[in-house]
């Protein structure tokens, strides 16, 4: 169910295993098996996990600005990320 094609940079996503587990974070690039991921707070855009894209629930948002952001090669900030996770905090 979970390949790598099935996510891309922007991608918002939820932890399902770790000590992470729960978290939402958005994707910044999928490398094979794995995605990079970060949300500007635990994880800054600077050094993003690696995850095992296994561990990651898919959500069918897709962030543009980020999304855009990352595929022109413009540089991300962390309170980017923020932004655009503030939604998923609150729930």
């Amino acid at each position: 169910m979970n390949n790598s094609s099935d996510l891309t940079p922007g991608q918002i996503v939820k932890s399902k295993m770790g000590r992470d587990s729960g978290r939402y974070f958005i994707v910044l690039a999928v490398d094979g098996g794995y995605a990079f991921i970060a949300d500007g707070e635990l994880r800054k855009v600077d050094k993003p996990k690696k995850k095992n894209i296994k561990h990651l629930l898919k959500t069918n948002e897709c962030d543009e600005f980020i999304r855009d952001k990352i595929l022109s090669g413009k540089k991300i900030s962390n309170a980017d990320l923020r932004k655009a996770l503030e939604k998923y905090k609150k729930a």
